[in-house]
């Protein structure tokens, strides 16, 4: 209520302020189609000083708030396009808004052996908060799918759980439209690999959120926007691909149909996929227990086919007027996963020395389910940007699984036939969200804007963890690694940040967040409880400076929590073979994180970043090393303190005409503390990587594009992991007037893109791994689309925060 009345009280102090307001719309002369991050500036008449500059968005659409009254002109440059000036745009009392309507760029192309080459889109944008790759038309997109992409994305790194990582530190926050997926990482992997790239827009990576967004994700922002309705009438695409690892085909198809008529605008898209995959892997261990040492070999296959109906997306917007809408989305999607886990183990006490063979076999199955729906609202209240925008979010996810484990235990000293151990579980979990949210903005006039809001939100879950001994085809509980678990959580949050002009050269952004977080977590296998219920605050800071009109420098500051997901805080056990488990703690705290960043700017086009992060509490798995059974348990627990300085550049190059590269390399120093089997670990690694995309206009608008990707050795928690390097390539080509499109994709084609890690587990003992989960792949898609009309308005949705804490 007392931000309601604050919200009120400004809003009508503000309200008397009268800033003049300059828009238009870009597109290209030859196809009609909006022009996308072209930029726009605003000066005044007779004056080569840029008053400010903009970025169009995804309709070609820019605007200018808190203009003051005069007579101004527009200059307007994208690669590919002849620059352009609009005069005589004039601002006055009487009129304090004006539109230059649609503005038409002509391609800047030369003509080569009757070849056109044209200016290619770029794959990478930065912008003031946030780096944009562009995936929608690219042929590396074709035949992949959303959980590829994103492991290709500058500064990204997916472990060898699905955990993602940005810039080498973990806590990253998902969101799918401005909305988080509430998925674990295993859940997570699984919807987006049953996701086609061809559907994906962008990529927006935010490694600094402002207090506008939740303060959940200690190490930034990935949000996958996906293609909208952008045409007037009826549109869309259909789409059919296949693709082969070496060892199991899969194949993909969907399409999407947009309408838009009068005051609707509704979309539905279908995507279904069988998926395939699966890793191969060696994993070697030495068990230290006193004056011996046990030796453990490990070889290890795993396959997984992933397919059900087509997942379905579909929603509607309806305009009351130009300044209300309200709109509604769906999400369905469910599908069963088969997969396997073949091992074979050699254990003894000495190398090369075996005396026990165990033949361990996995198989499991698991029904995932996921719904999610919105319900917003959207009005502008006048004519300078005063905007309230709310929301209404429910999500239901849905797991139900079992597996069968068969043990076989041979002696290699005596011949005897062997020992068996069979085993079965039953692991069936769920997830209720509901969040409600409410966002005002409102232009304070002289280049100043309020925006405040407020959110709460509730996660119900319940895990049903049942192990079984399957022994003479009798189940009998194991009640030492059942566990039944349900977690309650209420967040209520509010926001309020206030944005600044100090002057032409220098702007500040200054926000403060207060999260109040009450949980209740209770195993009701053995009766254990925890009850918390804290407050915190996090403050952001932003200050942009332009020193010249080729260079400028952005400064950050933010206070962030990453708080256990839901699966983590269950203490139940998940098993893979007789001497590896994986246990949950529900004694897990929260990790806070200290971030800093200084992002310089040189000719609007190369950027040179600097961010430090200091984090206490940090979550992450640990191995636990039991010598007498030879038994590794990894389970998930907090590393005292974690410390991060890295250094990006951004650099994109035209190598020629047709031919355009956008280089990412990353310099970091990260330092872990921990206390493993009573001694201080310090693991600390300076990480390089280097990633290079090209994009090549070949004759016949044939389209080629190549990324290559080296990773240095790095450090996370208590792990050491080697290098790695891939390259991946695409061809594109169109036909019947771009209305069909060809891909082929290869990817990894050296099969190189191995994860070896070695883990810090004490003196004397050892725990290494060599995984490789097949990216190496061939695959073709063919789609064709169809359009019409004018392109509309594009609305956005909210941001949701929870998603990415359900499950394990």
């Amino acid at each position: 209520m007392g931000m309601l009345c604050l919200l009120l009280s400004v809003s009508g102090a503000a309200w008397a302020q009268e800033a003049g307001k300059i828009s238009g719309i870009l597109s290209d002369s030859l196809t009609g189609k909006p022009i996308e991050y072209a930029t726009v500036a605003l000066l005044r008449s007779g004056n080569t000083q840029a008053l400010q500059s903009a970025l169009t968005d995804a309709n070609g659409r820019f605007s200018f708030t808190g203009v003051a009254p005069g007579n101004y002109q527009l200059a307007i440059s994208f690669l590919g396009y002849q620059k352009k000036f609009i005069s005589q745009v004039a601002v006055s009392a009487a009129k304090p808004e004006t539109t230059v309507g649609s503005i038409r760029l002509v391609p800047s192309t030369t003509q080569l052996k009757e070849v056109t080459v044209e200016g290619l889109r770029p794959t990478i944008t930065q912008e003031a908060d946030r780096m944009v790759v562009s995936i929608e038309g690219t042929a590396l997109a074709a035949g992949r799918t959303a959980y590829d992409v994103l492991a290709t994305s500058p500064g990204v790194f997916i472990d060898q759980e699905g955990n993602i990582q940005l810039n080498g530190r973990a806590g990253v926050t998902i969101m799918l439209d401005g909305k988080l997926t509430y998925l674990s990482a295993r859940d997570l992997r699984s919807l987006l690999e049953g996701m086609s790239a061809e559907n994906i827009r962008n990529i927006e990576i935010i490694t600094n959120p402002s207090s506008k967004y939740d303060a959940e994700g200690s190490s930034g922002i990935l949000n996958i926007n996906l293609k909208k309705n952008t045409l007037q009438g009826i549109n869309g695409s259909a789409y059919a691909g296949a693709n082969y690892n070496g060892k199991q085909y899969g194949f993909s198809t969907g399409g999407n149909i947009n309408y838009r008529t009068g005051p609707w605008n509704s979309f539905l898209n279908l995507d279904m996929a069988r998926r395939v995959g699966g890793r191969d892997a060696t994993f070697n261990r030495a068990f230290r227990d006193g004056e011996s040492t046990t030796y453990f070999d490990q070889v290890a296959t795993g396959n997984f086919e992933v397919q059900g109906p087509p997942a379905v997306r579909v929603g509607t917007d309806y305009s009351f007027d130009e300044r209300h809408s309200v709109g509604v989305m769906g999400y369905f999607n469910t599908n069963k996963l088969h997969a396997d886990f073949l091992t074979e183990t050699y254990i003894g006490p000495a190398p090369n020395q075996p005396t026990q063979f165990i033949d361990a076999d996995n198989f499991n199955q698991n029904r995932f389910t996921n719904f999610t729906s919105n319900l917003h609202y959207m009005g502008k209240y006048d004519t300078l940007g005063t905007t309230l925008t709310a929301d209404l979010d429910f999500v239901k996810i849905r797991n139900r699984g079992d597996a069968n484990f068969y043990n076989y235990y041979y002696d290699l000293t005596t011949g005897l036939p062997p020992m068996q151990d069979f085993l079965y579980t039953d692991t069936p979990n769920e997830f209720d969200i509901f969040a409600a949210k409410v966002d005002f903005t409102r232009p304070l006039g002289s280049g100043r804007k309020l925006e405040m809001g407020a959110k709460a939100s509730r996660v119900v879950s319940d895990n049903d963890s049942r192990f079984y001994f399957n022994n003479d085809n009798a189940l009998l509980l194991d009640t030492t690694r059942t566990n039944h678990f349900v977690y309650d959580e209420n967040i209520y949050a509010g926001y309020l940040n206030l944005n600044s002009k100090l002057g032409e050269q220098l702007s500040v952004q200054t926000g403060l967040r207060a999260e109040y977080t009450k949980s209740l977590g209770e195993s009701l296998t053995t009766k254990d409880v925890n009850d918390r219920d804290y407050l915190n605050l996090f403050p952001s800071l932003f200050v942009q400076q332009k020193v010249s009109d080729n260079y400028q420098i952005n400064y950050n500051y933010s206070r962030r929590i990453q708080r256990p997901n839901y699966g983590q805080l269950n203490p139940f056990f998940a098993y893979r073979d007789p001497y590896t488990y994986w246990q949950g703690n529900p004694n897990l705290r929260p990790q806070y994180t200290h971030a800093i960043g200084i992002t310089q700017v040189f000719k609007k086009t190369y950027n040179l970043v600097l961010n430090y992060q200091l984090n206490r509490d940090v979550i992450a798995e640990l191995p636990e090393i039991i010598p007498e059974t030879s038994t590794t348990i990894y389970y998930v627990g907090n590393v005292p303190k974690s410390r991060n300085l890295s250094l990006t550049a951004i650099v994109p190059v035209t190598i020629m005409k047709n031919w355009e590269s956008s280089n990412t390399m990353l310099l970091s120093y990260s330092e872990f503390s921990a206390v493993v089997n009573k001694q201080q670990m310090i693991n600390d690694q300076v990480f390089y990587m280097l990633q290079t995309n090209h994009t090549i206009m070949l004759p016949k608008k044939i389209k080629l594009e190549l990324n290559g990707t080296y990773q240095g050795p790095g450090a996370y928690a208590l792990y050491v992991i080697d290098p790695r390097w891939w390259v991946n390539v695409g061809v594109k080509k169109s036909f019947m007037d771009e209305k069909l499109e060809l891909s082929v994709n290869a990817n990894d084609i050296f099969e190189t893109q191995h994860l070896i890690i070695s883990a810090l587990v004490g003196e004397g003992n050892v725990s290494d791994w060599d995984q490789y989960f097949r990216q190496r792949n061939v695959g073709f898609t063919l789609r064709y689309k169809f359009s019409k009309g004018e392109k509309p308005e594009e609305r956005k949705r909210s941001t949701l925060e929870e998603l990415n804490r359900t499950g394990n």
